[in-house]
């Protein structure tokens, strides 16, 4: 079944507080009873709102689990730590932090495993986590080519392919490291990736 976007629908105003309810109320969820027993139900109870409330937002759990992980996210800064290598370590150890919460942790793998088989689902996921989160990356290279730190990419095509292939380098070894492997990404982990993603592993 394909997965349909809120944004499509038509009707009353949506509630910014409600959404922000429903989010949390999802995350909340997925905490205390995990994914498989999750239901819309459950979570517009804990939201204080009708279960129609998110039928109207949302197609059914894939895509609320997915804006709910995605709100964590959000959350997200690149710290002006002074150079390249420090700024890349302090969102890494962000990103690592957040990717610890139960709730981002079952939410992010469960909804993966549900994309595999729903193309609709991964194109939310890429909307709503990958492409929202490439600002950090555009963020980090714009201040490191003002410091001088990296060249300047003046050709857009260049530049593109370059932010989507640090974002999958950095999202990647994050995600593989903390989610898949289970091992901490602590601050040794993630100087020696640092060194790693700037220098080649001939240092």
């Amino acid at each position: 079944m394909q997965s349909r976007s809120p944004a499509s629908r038509t009707g009353r105003p949506r509630s910014a507080t409600a959404d922000a309810a429903i989010l949390a109320a999802t995350r909340e969820a997925l905490v205390e009873l995990g994914w498989s027993k999750l239901t819309l139900g459950d979570v517009a109870t804990r939201a204080g709102v009708a279960k129609t409330t998110l039928y109207r937002r949302w197609a059914g759990k894939n895509e609320l689990v997915v804006d709910a992980v995605a709100e964590l996210f959000d959350a997200l800064e690149l710290p002006d730590r002074g150079s390249l290598a420090a700024d890349i370590e302090g969102v890494v150890l962000q990103f690592a932090t957040i990717l610890a919460l139960p709730e981002a942790r079952s939410g992010l793998m469960a909804v993966v495993a549900e994309a595999t088989r729903d193309e609709a689902l991964r194109e939310r996921i890429r909307e709503s986590v990958v492409d929202r989160q490439k600002r950090l990356v555009l963020e980090g290279r714009a201040r490191a080519q003002a410091r001088g730190e990296l060249p300047a990419e003046p050709d857009p095509g260049s530049s593109a392919r370059t932010v989507d292939l640090i974002f999958d380098i950095v999202a990647g070894a994050v995600v593989h490291r903390t989610l898949v492997s289970a091992e901490p990404a602590d601050e040794e982990w993630v100087r020696s990736f640092t060194r790693v993603l700037l220098h080649g592993l001939g240092e």
